[in-house]
C-alpha cells in the first residue's frame, strides 16, 4: 500500500508497505480515503512538535471505509463509512478509570506517538470509530478537529452569558467558535491573519473579530466588547508569546484555556493572575461522546464545515505541495489530503 512517512523535519518519503489484514478480536480494518491536515502535521513537519519522534507516519483526521472486521465487532459493519477516534488509551490507568480517556497516562495518538493514517489501510479498535450513513469522508475527517473545540468549551463550562475570545482563527480556533457559538454566547476572534478574520465574520457569523497589530490589544478587546473583558479566553495559537499574554485579556473571576501548545514553560504573574482569581484550564484532545454529538450535530445540519475547506491535495501531489501548504500567502484554512 502508498505510504507517507515523516523522515525528520521536512523530509516526506512515499513507499510502497504491506497490508496487516490480521484483525484482532473487536479490532477493524479501514481504507482510507480523506486526511485532514491540521497544526500537529505542520509542527512536525518543523520539527516542533511535542511528544514525537521520527520517522512517522502523520495523519489522525480521518475519513474512513470499513472494509473488514474482527471476531465480535457490533458497532459498524463492512462498507460503512466512518471517522476516526485517534486516541488510543489504555483503558485501565487512573484517567481512564476516571472517565479522562482523552488523557489516558499511557496514550497514543495515531499520527504523533504511533503511526497514523497517511497510508491507505490502517487498523484500529473498533470503539474508536463512528459510522455515518449521510456524511462524506470528507466531512467524516472534520470530525476530530471539531472534538478539539468541543471539549475546550465544555472544559470552559461556557454559558449563554459569557463573553468569549478566541485568539487564533486556524482550523482549532475555528473549532471552539463554533461550540461557543452553539452556548449562545458572545463570541469574538484575534488574529494577525485579516482573510482569516473575514472568514470567521462572513462563514461562522462571529460577533467581533480583532485585528492584532501593534496597538494595545486589552484596549482593543475593551473596544468591541462594550469595555469589559471577556469572562472565557481560548489560546488556540500554540504561540507562547500569546499564550502568556492571555493573562491579561481575562476578566476578573475569568477562565483562560490553553487548547494550543509548544515546548516550553509558560510564566505569569502571580499577583495578577490571583487578584483576577483567573481558572487556568489545559484543553487536550476530545472524548467519545464528543464524536457522537458532533456527527449527529453535522448529519442534521447544526455544524456546516463544508465551507472551512480551503485546499485539496492529492496524495500522490503532497512531498511536492506540502511546504506550500504552510506559506501565509496560500491562504490555507483547512486542507484535506485525497486519497
Amino acid at each position: 500500500m502508498k505510504t507517507l512517512i515523516l523522515n525528520s523535519p521536512g523530509q516526506f518519503q512515499q513507499s510502497d508497505t504491506d497490508v496487516d489484514s490480521q484483525l484482532q478480536d473487536n479490532e477493524v480494518l479501514l481504507k482510507i480515503h480523506r486526511i485532514g491536515i491540521c497544526g500537529t502535521d505542520y509542527h512536525a513537519f518543523r520539527g516542533k512538535q511535542p511528544f514525537f519522534s521520527y520517522p512517522r507516519i502523520l495523519g489522525h483526521e480521518l475519513g474512513a471505509e470499513v472494509v473488514a472486521i474482527g471476531a465480535g465487532v457490533g458497532n459498524v459493519t463492512v462498507g460503512d463509512k466512518v471517522s476516526v477516534e485517534p486516541y488510543i488509551n489504555c483503558g485501565k490507568c487512573q484517567a481512564c478509570r476516571n472517565g479522562k480517556t482523552n488523557c489516558c497516562e499511557k496514550l497514543q495518538v495515531l499520527g504523533v506517538h504511533s503511526d497514523g493514517g497517511m497510508r491507505e489501510y490502517l487498523k484500529v479498535p473498533a470503539n474508536k470509530v463512528y459510522a455515518s450513513k449521510s456524511l462524506s469522508y470528507e466531512q467524516l475527517a472534520l470530525v476530530e478537529t471539531l472534538g478539539i473545540g468541543s471539549h475546550a468549551v465544555n472544559r470552559a463550562q461556557v454559558q449563554a452569558n459569557d463573553l468569549v475570545l478566541v485568539i487564533g482563527a486556524g482550523p482549532i480556533g475555528l473549532s471552539v467558535i463554533q461550540f461557543a457559538k452553539l452556548k449562545g454566547a458572545k463570541v469574538a476572534v484575534m488574529d494577525m491573519n485579516e482573510g482569516r478574520l473575514a472568514f470567521c465574520k462572513q462563514q461562522l457569523k462571529v460577533d467581533e473579530t480583532i485585528l492584532l497589530k501593534d496597538n494595545d490589544p486589552v484596549e482593543a478587546i475593551r473596544g468591541v466588547l462594550d469595555g469589559d473583558l471577556p469572562t472565557a479566553v481560548f489560546d488556540a495559537t500554540g504561540n507562547p508569546a500569546s499564550m502568556m499574554q492571555a493573562f491579561k485579556y481575562v476578566a476578573h473571576g475569568g477562565r483562560l484555556t490553553f487548547v494550543g501548545l509548544f515546548q516550553g514553560e509558560v510564566t505569569f504573574n502571580d499577583p495578577e493572575f490571583h487578584r483576577k482569581e483567573v481558572t487556568l484550564l489545559a484543553s487536550r484532545n476530545a472524548l467519545p461522546e464528543d464524536f457522537h454529538s458532533i456527527i449527529a450535530a453535522m448529519e442534521d445540519g447544526t455544524l456546516d464545515t463544508r465551507p472551512w475547506v480551503s485546499h485539496r491535495v492529492s496524495f500522490d501531489s503532497l512531498i511536492d505541495s506540502f511546504e506550500t501548504l504552510l506559506l501565509p500567502e496560500s491562504r490555507v484554512i483547512k486542507a484535506v489530503i485525497e486519497l
